[in-house]
């Protein structure tokens, strides 16, 4: 079974604030940067396969395990600065040093993952081979953080090291400008208003009715179960398309929201035919704004996400793994606001209706009623 420490340390980046050195006028976390970021990386991917049709493609593996490490790292080195990391770097054994130390952190978490997912991992960790999947997620990181960069110096116009700050930020996105799918999503206006309008994700709040610690934005929930469906996934052995299609599924499931906001199930099931009456509204707008930013090629794959996205597709999708994922997510969210000292008879209410739909249920081998057990 997967290990409870691994699903809870995910959700420790949605209580990571970043700039917080910086006046903000809105709030960044970590969970959302990474999340951002992962959506950047599938543009960057699906418009370097384009590019390059007539090759072998991306590793889409290797770009959700880079990421998923890289995410891990971020979460161990919550302490220190970016800037201060740049500076270790350039001492080749004390970074060593320190990537060692982080994987001696991680890999309590992933061990029972198995052998070969955790030597992956110590490899991207210890490594940091600059595949091109690797690369991919390194320049869809600093084109975030460049993206964040620019709220954050409109409010600080005046505060010393901006500047600084701005020019580390750009020397570091220079590394990545030769790709050419980098080259292209940076020259096309769609593309970069579709990685816009996933961000303004971050900025929609989940269980926006209820006051929770942590609070979690709908982007930073995608990114969640998307983890968890490859977790998922992997334990249950499907094939490689299959891990990678619950990931991206779980990763884009909640997009048509940033068109309606995020509505709660009670409210979808309070009167009958308007959970039907959302979805026929959602998938209009998906068309009128964005389907539009996107190239036609990835149309299919784009629906296939966000629409009926908990449908299993045999040799293609698990999607109930990824909706058992979804549901986890939830739980989770209600159940660390309760710890948290938060009194809502809603989350109450949601914590045990969970715990009682899947208290006997697997689904691909995984004991769901198992992992609920174990949150107590």
């Amino acid at each position: 079974m997967i290990d409870k420490s691994l699903l809870l340390k995910i959700y420790e980046a949605a209580s990571m604030q970043r700039w917080n050195d910086q006046i903000r006028t809105i709030e960044l976390t970590e969970l959302d940067k990474q999340a951002h970021k992962m959506i950047v990386s599938y543009i960057l991917g699906r418009c370097e396969e384009d590019i390059h049709a007539e090759e072998n493609g991306i590793d889409w593996i290797s770009v959700i395990e880079n990421g998923f490490s890289g995410f891990l790292k971020r979460i161990i080195l919550t302490d220190l600065k970016p800037p201060l990391i740049y500076r270790i770097k350039e001492d080749r054994d004390r970074y060593s040093e320190l990537n060692s130390w982080v994987f001696g952190k991680v890999r309590p978490l992933i061990g029972s993952m198995g052998n070969d997912f955790t030597g992956r991992f110590r490899e991207h960790i210890l490594k940091e081979s600059e595949t091109l999947e690797a690369k991919i997620v390194n320049a869809a990181h600093f084109y975030v953080t460049k993206w964040e960069f620019d709220i954050i110096s409109s409010a600080n116009p005046r505060v010393y090291l901006v500047e600084e700050i701005r020019e580390s930020i750009e020397l570091e996105q220079k590394k990545y400008l030769d790709l050419d799918c980098m080259k292209h999503f940076l020259a096309d206006k769609k593309l970069l208003d579709f990685a816009d309008i996933a961000g303004q994700l971050r900025f929609q709040q989940r269980w926006s009715h209820l006051y929770r610690i942590p609070r979690t934005s709908v982007l930073g929930h995608m990114l969640i179960v998307a983890m968890f469906s490859y977790l998922f996934s992997y334990e249950a052995g499907p094939e490689r398309k299959i891990c990678i299609n619950n990931y991206l599924t779980g990763l884009f499931h909640d997009l048509p929201e940033v068109l309606t906001r995020d509505i709660i199930n009670p409210v979808k099931k309070s009167v009958e035919g308007l959970d039907d009456l959302i979805k026929e509204y959602e998938s209009q707008e998906m068309e009128k704004k964005i389907y539009k930013l996107i190239p036609p090629g990835w149309h299919g794959q784009v629906r296939m996400y966000t629409e009926d996205e908990f449908s299993d597709i045999p040799g293609v999708r698990d999607g109930r793994l990824v909706k058992a994922a979804d549901d986890l997510a939830a739980f989770i969210e209600a159940d660390l606001a309760l710890k948290n000292g938060i009194t809502n008879e809603n989350l109450v209410f949601a914590k045990d209706n969970l715990r009682e739909k899947y208290r006997d249920m697997k689904i691909s081998g995984i004991d769901f009623g198992e992992i609920y057990g174990s949150f107590g």
